[in-house]
């Protein structure tokens, strides 16, 4: 069973997460979605939160692409969650160039720590290279549309913390 483990903080879920979760179905039997607990980020959602809005919105895509999804929050060291849930493939997601320099030194700190644990980058789809979590929720708390760039179900997540 090949299995693959996309880690993110999913704070919120947006549509550029969801693309590459259903585009790394087509890699993987089993995908792994790691919510990173991550404190220093001060999350705007809780952990708890946060696993149920990834689960609410990407087992089901699981299911229709024949790939079993999983969520699984964790706190330790990327390489090391990889090796405790079997992955050996983690998937991450490009937007830009800035976000390959710094994913591009974490494989390497990866490799060194664990060289049997590769890294596959898939490369947002165009209309959702502009979609970050953090300013989704800028917009959001702002006031402003978020409908485009997350699902009914978030941004009524949002606007329920934000209000209306």
């Amino acid at each position: 069973m090949r299995v693959g483990l996309y880690p993110g903080t999913f704070d919120p879920v947006t549509h550029g997460h969801v693309d590459i979760i259903r585009r790394a179905c087509s890699l993987v039997d089993r995908l792994v979605i790691g919510v990173a607990i991550n404190r220093d980020k001060g999350p705007l959602f809780s952990l708890e939160e946060r696993v149920a809005m990834v689960e609410t919105e990407c087992v089901p895509l699981g299911r229709a692409h024949k790939c079993e999804i999983v969520v699984h929050p964790f706190e330790n060291l990327l390489i090391d969650c990889a090796r405790d849930v079997g992955a050996g493939v983690i998937i991450r997601g490009l937007r830009a160039v800035a976000d390959f320099e710094y994913e591009f030194q974490m494989v390497g700190m990866n490799r060194a720590m664990n060289d049997t644990i590769e890294t596959v980058f898939l490369m947002a789809d165009a209309k959702n290279q502009a979609i970050a979590s953090k300013l989704v929720k800028e917009i959001a708390r702002l006031g402003g549309d978020v409908s485009k760039f997350v699902t009914p179900a978030v941004n009524a997540a949002l606007t329920d913390r934000f209000g209306a």
